[in-house]
């Protein structure tokens, strides 16, 4: 049932959204992931207003074989109002081959890199023309541009309508014992049928879980996390991330935190397994209610 969980580093707060790292202390959250086996950093252009991308690529411009050792995730698709962009009237969704191969050279020339792992649309437009995004998507990977291609947010169907043009390998959704659609909307079982890897976002309820005026149903979860982990020898957190990665699918928790030591507990529940009892146990708590 368990398989080693693949850690993904969220880098949306490390910018002017959060830390406001300099660039030594890009270079040195950078180095200490790498150093804990966390090799893979998920962006997105709108970050940080249009400005993180550039400045985590100023790392990987003055370090040596540094981008060599990681692993780049990006999305496109958002034309976000700020004052980077002044030409934008409105937020707005954009697939169209112009928008997205227009922000792929962009993300390229800010990350300093001559490729992207993984390209994710970060939200479905309603506007989308799956025939014209597939030969956007096409085009990118023989230019060897882009090695791998997915979504973010999409419901099934939106996803199905676009892995029927081109084959998709990943999905970013909100998941988390807060968030519990994905379980019973169709999504897992589509993505563990077609082996596409899922990417969760906001894994521990964004927070909540921890919070003082959390939520009825986070407290319990959280009271029922916190009466296994002396069981489990780990903290909560812990046990509210090995519950996702207990799934068959395999769920890769993006972790946000820009702690080290965050990373670093979370890596380390890769080696924790629940049992059954104790994954329905937490189930059960979100959901307030017994298994029929």
């Amino acid at each position: 049932m368990k398989k080693d969980m693949d850690i993904i580093i969220g880098c949306m707060r490390l910018g002017n959204w959060g830390a406001n790292y300099s660039t030594e202390a890009y270079g040195d959250f950078i180095e200490a992931c790498l150093d804990l086996g966390a090799n893979t950093f998920d962006h997105a252009d709108i970050y940080g207003d249009y400005t993180t991308e550039e400045e985590f690529g100023r790392v990987l411009k003055r370090v040596d074989g540094l981008r060599q050792k990681i692993r780049l995730i990006t999305k496109c698709g958002i034309r976000r109002v700020c004052d980077a962009r002044p030409q934008h009237q409105i937020k707005s969704y954009d697939s169209s081959a112009a928008h997205v191969i227009r922000s792929v050279e962009q993300s390229l020339e800010n990350l300093r890199t001559d490729h992207i792992d993984m390209l994710l649309l970060h939200r479905p437009d309603y506007l989308m023309d799956p025939a014209e995004l597939a030969e956007a998507f096409t085009r990118l990977k023989a230019d060897g541009k882009v090695l791998e291609f997915g979504v973010s947010n999409f419901s099934r169907s939106q996803f199905e309508l676009l892995h029927c043009y081109f084959p998709l390998s990943a999905h970013q959704i909100e998941i988390s014992l807060l968030h519990l659609d994905p379980f019973e909307d169709g999504l897992l079982d589509h993505h563990l049928q077609h082996d596409v890897a899922v990417q969760a976002w906001s894994p521990l309820g964004g927070g909540e879980f921890f919070r003082k005026d959390r939520s009825d149903r986070a407290q319990r979860v959280y009271v029922a996390a916190c009466e296994m982990q002396d069981s489990y020898g780990v903290s909560t957190d812990q046990i509210l991330l090995a519950w996702l990665s207990s799934h068959p699918v395999h769920i890769q928790p993006i972790i946000g935190s820009t702690k080290i030591e965050r990373v670093k507990s979370a890596i380390e529940a890769s080696k924790l397994e629940l049992s059954r009892e104790d994954w329905y146990r937490l189930w059960q708590a979100s959901t307030g209610q017994r298994l029929p």
